[in-house]
């Protein structure tokens, strides 16, 4: 069949930027088409022309487009990839390495790098450098580069970091080159090679067409320059700017340019390949753009730089029609992404109820994923074939958390987290058990309670609460003990251990298979995981736990699995900007356009800097920039277009993207008609920033809340406060009153953390141990038997081995002080009395109130007197601030003179003194305040008494960031500290 007439050359063709690509190409081959013995082409013919695309979805979008066309036979459409399938292979390619078993052999020999060459990376990057290193030597095949390349290279003019990279690329080059092709674009450029042999003797006699591929990869130029010689095959490039005058074309063609960012340099490059010139490449088929005005705006603002004398010479020829470039333009400048995914999310809305065909298109998956979930505000689900990524479905959350326990100790927070798990017990039957069990484990042991999971501690809790739980524990206890056992071993044991891990858990107590772990989609995806990682594993070795975890979050890199079935909207959809090249919309949205999204920056090699690459033949990084440039402008020139970006990201301002910012600067450049047309943008992008802002905001108005101070009936208010409350009562009376009246308490934490508090218990503990082991005078050894109990108390109360260190060291800094001072004390008082409670009531009011108190410390006097110690973690306070606030050591000395404490009589106290090791201070109270301070009290609990005293929040806060434990409740941040309450 002659579909095409004879060329002198490569028969190559175009699309301008915007056209409909597909119904153009569409259209083109229908017209080339013989006719039949009826009206119209013959219908046989379509079955004999080959199609070939970039993506499975492009070539899904074709078929779509070609059962249009009413009853034929359609035409063989194949995916460029392949080319390389072992099954559609044009000649005996060797078995490719496995994708995975290359990168583990690859982290084998970086770890023996990192290994010899600390300085060169942390143990940690291994994975991601064997990826960097899979990615360099796939660039070479793919550019038909041997790595023996490598060893020509002399890099003594290069910085030493670079001189070991490649004496390491040189030193592996040997297995490099024995690992052949890969799976990916080495094994392409191969069968690309040996088809172009193939073609050269016998070339197909049917139509062979490669469409909407822009030839940017090494191999792709090789397939593309084979199809382009036979005698009838073509090339369909998408998005060839017809508006570039040859000085252009020229200069885009020269290396030393500083061109490959520029979105036609890519086409530059392929011609140069083939041998044709891009200046003169025929259209498919006349398909006049829907915004040619736009077009040539776009292309004269993506010049190559230096541009400015090209933007006064050329610009002059817009004016006139800039009104035009931007009629249909949109230009969405939103405070922050939540905005810009809401705004774009009204214009994809808007333009379903008109009937148009919209799409979003953007690298973003976070934006697409922000989009996504606001049209499902109003039950709107768009066609998004990317998916979620595996690591944040169930399955994969599950998989990734009991990575990280692997050979680490359970805390309650790790073992919380894996419980409340939807795929825990999630046999039949099993789930609403397991939560009861939960819930009741949580408040009895896991919150407040010790920082590691004890495993025989708990048994003893599941003996007490008998039915279920001691059953439930054994399981748990079984599931996860084998992960904090796990060391350094083989990668077949890990994944083992994983695996049977997660399932024993998925399973339940009762041990149903019939669990959730491995079903739906991505449940498969997750299991195939698996079963990819075990044929491979032992070309892994063996690996650290870190190692392991390193490994695995990396394989969940990358691999996205299909949403849920759902019913997508015909008119809506999120395109990736590979699949945008060829498919075409009414109306188009650029979201994410910042520096560092669209385009991304090429991020730096680790093995080969700049001047390496260039040596070696292997492209820039910019060339990448290119092709997103390219991206950009065949986008832009769809019918409408909305550009957008979010001024802001969740961390500081953001840059636009530079090809906005060229954009807005050529049409500032063009005087008033220009102004007025980005204004005009601007303004039409705001209307749907403003109704983003306005659908969020509340349809009446709602007043904040008040400072709030309760008013509680003097029969429900406390009837006695400890000597730490008493503070509290100063500072914040509202804590108080939701503590005492309300009887709220505060939810601990799930175990325990070094802080403070904890700090204070090993003091108090060491401070005790240490009197009891020197009630007399301090022995000449006191600085041993200090250190010795600071030892045993940090080893009973601070389970932390590095926090443990710290406090050691900083508690024993500490001896010399303290023992100066107790030796003062002890020639005072001697110890007779710690941690002893006592109470006192408060005389002459109307309802019973007392104050209670636990003693630090109370040393007696031969002649019965007493004098109190109170032990500090924290820094010393000033005293002003401790006459204010701190009550505890006056009113417990208010407490001993009354007889309030046990084992003691009433006695008469002669020091009172706060020890402060936070900064090694103490601060003594004159005991002659002690009437003034029992009165402030009394009159502080018959003020509280009465039911005109208010709660007030905040009274008297510490500082102005100062944080209570009630401030949600009170709902602080709808008032402030100056409110009237």
């Amino acid at each position: 069949m002659t579909f095409f007439a004879p060329a002198p050359g490569p028969r190559v063709f175009a699309l301008p930027p915007g056209a409909d690509f597909l119904g153009a190409l569409v259209a083109g081959i229908e017209a080339r088409l013989p006719a039949g013995d009826l009206f119209g082409p013959d219908p046989l013919a379509l079955a004999e022309v080959e199609i070939w695309v970039n993506t499975r979805r492009a070539a899904r979008a074709l078929e779509e487009r070609m059962a249009m066309g009413g009853p034929r036979l359609l035409p063989r459409i194949r995916v460029v990839t392949e080319l390389a399938d072992a099954a559609l292979a044009p000649v005996d390619l060797p078995v490719p390495v496995p994708p995975l078993r290359r990168k583990l052999e690859l982290a084998r020999l970086v770890r023996g790098l990192v290994s010899a060459a600390p300085e060169l990376a942390p143990g940690n990057a291994v994975f991601d450098l064997a990826d960097s290193l899979a990615e360099l030597l796939d660039e070479l095949q793919d550019e038909g580069l041997s790595p023996s390349a490598l060893a020509r290279v002399d890099a003594a003019e290069h910085a030493a970091h670079w001189q070991k990279s490649l004496a390491f690329l040189q030193l592996i080059s040997g297995y490099l080159e024995a690992a052949g092709p890969g799976g990916g674009p080495g094994r392409l450029r191969a069968a690309a090679t040996a088809l172009a042999a193939r073609w050269a003797v016998a070339p197909p006699t049917h139509p062979v067409i490669v469409a909407g591929s822009t030839g940017s990869r090494g191999a792709m130029r090789v397939f593309m320059t084979a199809v382009a010689s036979l005698p009838q095959g073509a090339l369909v490039l998408p998005g060839l700017d017809p508006s570039l005058p040859p000085a252009v074309w020229s200069r885009l063609g020269r290396d030393d340019a500083g061109a490959s960012d520029h979105p036609q340099h890519g086409f530059r490059r392929l011609a140069d390949a083939i041998g044709f010139d891009p200046a003169t490449v025929p259209l498919w088929r006349p398909a006049p753009p829907p915004a040619p005005e736009r077009n040539a705006l776009v292309s004269l603002a993506l010049r190559p730089a230096p541009v400015t004398d090209q933007w006064r010479e050329e610009g002059a020829a817009l004016l006139g029609a800039l009104g035009a470039a931007s009629e249909r333009l949109s230009w969405i400048e939103a405070p922050d992404p939540r905005r810009e995914a809401l705004a774009i999310a009204l214009a994809l809305r808007e333009a379903a109820e008109t009937g148009q065909r919209a799409a979003l298109i953007t690298p973003d998956r976070t934006l697409a994923r922000r989009v996504a979930a606001e049209l499902d505000r109003w039950g709107v689900i768009p066609d998004d074939s990317a998916g979620r990524p595996l690591g944040l479905t169930p399955p994969g959350t599950l998989l990734r958390r009991l990575a990280v326990l692997i050979g680490r100790a359970l805390t309650p927070a790790d073992l919380l987290s894996i419980l409340k798990h939807p795929l825990v017990a999630s046999g039949s039957g099993a789930r609403a058990p397991h939560l009861r069990l939960t819930a009741r484990l949580e408040r009895a042991k896991l919150r407040g309670g010790a920082p590691w999971i004890d495993w025989p501690d708990l048994g003893l809790w599941a003996d007490a609460e008998g039915g279920e739980a001691p059953g439930w524990i054994v399981w748990l206890h079984e599931a996860l003990a084998p992960l904090a056992a796990g060391g350094a071993m083989p990668l077949a044991h890990h994944l083992a251990l994983h695996r049977s891990t997660a399932e024993a858990l998925a399973a339940g107590p009762a041990g149903d298979p019939a669990h959730g772990l491995w079903e739906e989609a991505p449940g498969v995806e997750a299991a195939a995981l698996f079963t990819l990682a075990e044929a491979e594993a032992e070309a892994g070795g063996e690996l650290s736990p870190a190692d392991y975890r390193g490994l695995f979050q990396s394989l969940l890199v990358g691999r996205d699995v299909p949403e849920a079935a759902a019913v997508t909207h015909p008119g809506l959809a999120i395109w990736g900007t590979l699949e945008a090249r060829i498919q075409s919309a009414d109306l188009v949205v650029l979201g994410g356009l910042n520096e560092g999204i669209w385009p991304r920056l090429p991020g730096a090699d680790p093995w080969l800097g700049r001047g390496l690459r260039r040596t070696i033949g292997l492209p820039s990084p910019e060339d990448r920039i290119g092709l997103s440039a390219h991206d950009f402008q065949q986008a832009m020139g769809a019918p409408s277009v909305i550009v957008s970006r979010a001024i802001r990201d969740v961390e500081a301002p953001t840059v636009a993207s530079r090809w906005l910012l060229r954009l807005e600067n050529l049409l500032l450049g063009l005087g008033t008609e220009g102004a007025e047309a980005l204004k005009a943008a601007r303004a039409r992008g705001q209307r749907l920033v403003a109704i983003a802002q306005r659908l969020d905001e509340p349809t009446e108005r709602v007043s904040p809340a008040r400072r709030p101070a309760p008013r509680p009936p003097s029969a429900a208010r406390p009837r006695e406060l400890s000597v730490t409350q008493v503070e509290t009562l100063i500072r914040d009376p509202y804590a108080i009153y939701a503590r005492k009246v309300l009887r709220l308490r505060p939810l601990d934490r799930p175990g325990r953390e070094p802080d403070a508090i904890s700090r204070g218990i090993v003091i108090h503990a060491a401070l005790d141990d240490f009197v009891t082991a020197t009630l007399d005078a301090l022995p000449e050894d006191a600085e041993a038997i200090y250190r010795e109990t600071i030892e045993r108390a940090l080893v009973r109360n601070a389970p932390w081995p590095a926090v443990r260190a710290i406090w050691t060291a900083r508690l024993a800094r500490a001896s010399r002080w303290f023992l100066g001072g107790e030796a003062a004390r002890r020639r005072r008082a001697l110890p007779e009395h710690r941690e002893v409670s006592g109470r006192r009531e408060v005389p002459g009011l109307e309802h019973p109130f007392a104050v209670t108190a636990r003693a630090d410390r109370l040393d007696v006097t031969p002649d019965g007197r007493v004098a109190i110690y109170d032990y500090k973690s924290g820094n010393a306070k000033s005293d002003a601030e401790i006459a204010a606030f701190h009550l505890q050591l006056p009113l417990e000395a208010a407490i001993a003179a009354a007889g309030g404490f046990e084992g003691l009589a009433p006695a008469e106290v002669v020091h009172l003194e706060l020890l402060y090791f936070g900064n090694r201070e103490s601060r003594a109270i004159d005991p002659e305040t002690l009437a003034r301070t029992w009165e402030r009290f009394a009159a502080l609990a018959a003020h509280y008494q009465s039911a005109e005293t208010p709660f007030i929040a905040r009274l008297r806060p510490q500082k102005i960031s100062w944080a209570g434990d009630y401030d949600h409740l009170s709902r602080k941040g709808e008032w402030t500290d100056g409110d009237e309450p």
